[in-house]
């Protein structure tokens, strides 16, 4: 997970924005629109960035409907220090 986590925060493009998302999704689960909406990104970028996370089993989708949700995986929950010192390593 440390791994991934280091890819796709610092590895490649974007990674404020998926850093955003998941500090987002800590809060609370939220849809796409929402997220979109919370964060000032277009929709289709933050779609963008919930398929990266969902590849690499940071976020998971709740039941498939119009709004779906999305919430963070117990996986991630394991090592969210991790995401933590990543960040702090960023700055």
């Amino acid at each position: 997970m440390e791994k991934a986590l280091w890819y796709l925060l610092a590895g490649m493009r974007g990674g404020e924005n998926r850093a955003r998302i998941i500090r987002a999704l800590s809060e609370r689960p939220r849809n796409a629109n929402q997220l979109s909406d919370v964060l000032g990104v277009e929709y289709n970028t933050v779609r963008y960035h919930l398929d990266l996370l969902l590849d690499h089993d940071i976020v998971e989708k709740g039941e498939e409907s119009y709004g779906t949700m999305y919430f963070l995986t117990d996986r991630f929950e394991q090592h969210r220090d991790q995401f933590e010192e990543i960040l702090t390593k960023m700055d």
